[in-house]
């Protein structure tokens, strides 16, 4: 064996061994989530929270409106367990300070989306809901499209 075939075959495990790890991940993250009830989530993802500026002690506001319990108080601070994180941004929406806490995910057509405070979360969630609406308009509208081109055939004929 040539020593450019080896050296590609050890990149090609490399890279096998830590698809493999990905997915296993993923499949742990799956069971977790499943376990909890959560259908759907955002697969990657981050999500970080300034020590300094955070005020948990006094509200743990972020806490409680976590719906996997990926957010905990531990040792007089916010704690994160991030293989139950969906990076909902439920946390950024209560926290009462901006900057505080971000999130950044990806979404499935491979966008980026990047938040810290409710003002961006609630821009977010209006723009998907516009382009839903959209979508189901211009749907409605071929359909009606059809139909109406579909009559005028049988009415003309």
């Amino acid at each position: 064996m040539s020593k450019n075939q080896r050296g590609a075959s050890g990149i090609d495990i490399y890279r096998l061994l830590l698809e493999a790890s990905k997915r296993r991940e993923k499949e742990k993250k799956t069971q977790l989530l499943q376990s909890l009830g959560v259908k759907e989530f955002f697969e990657e993802g981050s999500i970080r929270i300034d020590k300094k500026t955070c005020k948990g002690v006094e509200c743990k506001l972020c806490i409680k409106a976590c719906p996997t319990n990926a957010l905990y108080w531990r040792d007089g601070e916010v704690g994160i367990q991030g293989e139950l994180c969906v990076y909902c941004t439920a946390c950024v929406l209560s926290c009462v300070i901006d900057n505080c806490i971000q999130v950044t995910r990806r979404r499935p057509d491979d966008g980026n989306e990047s938040f810290s405070n409710p003002k961006d979360v609630l821009r977010l969630l209006n723009n998907i809901n516009s382009r839903k609406r959209l979508d189901l308009l211009k749907s409605r509208f071929q359909d009606l499209e059809t139909y109406l081109k579909r009559h005028s055939r049988t009415v003309s004929s």
